[in-house]
């Protein structure tokens, strides 16, 4: 039946035979080969990556010619440019700046102690003003 099955399929035996669970043949250069398909792969890739590259450098110089010619800007200067307005204070907005420390809080405080005490010495009579005073 071998024989006959080999007759009639031919050059397809050896494909016949490795779907049966036959022995493959090994071919001597099938690792050089294989070496050279891995290179023409590789150097496909690059070549694509390549174009792709040129051709998104196209579109971006398209781009810039149509933010040229209508004065648009890149989204990313519009947030620079929203970011830094914000962190300037405007002329005329309704709200004031927002102060760290309010006023009349933290070091001003012993400034109103000594005001506080001279005011006090003011009130003593003169030898007792004399006695602090030292």
């Amino acid at each position: 039946m071998e024989f006959v099955m080999k007759q009639a399929l031919g050059g397809a035996t050896k494909d016949m035979g490795k779907m049966l669970g036959g022995e493959e043949e090994k071919d001597p250069d099938a690792q050089k080969k294989e070496e050279e398909r891995q290179e023409a792969l590789r150097q496909q890739e690059e070549e694509r990556k390549a174009k792709h590259a040129r051709m998104e450098a196209e579109r971006e110089k398209v781009r810039q010619q149509i933010r040229d010619k209508y004065g648009l800007k890149k989204k990313e200067e519009k947030e620079a440019e929203e970011k830094a307005a914000l962190e300037q204070p405007c002329e005329g907005s309704l709200t004031r700046p927002k102060k760290a420390i309010p006023a009349g809080c933290g070091d001003e405080a012993e400034g109103e102690e000594e005001s506080i005490l001279d005011t006090v010495l003011k009130y003593l009579p003169g030898p007792l003003q004399d006695m602090f005073k030292k």
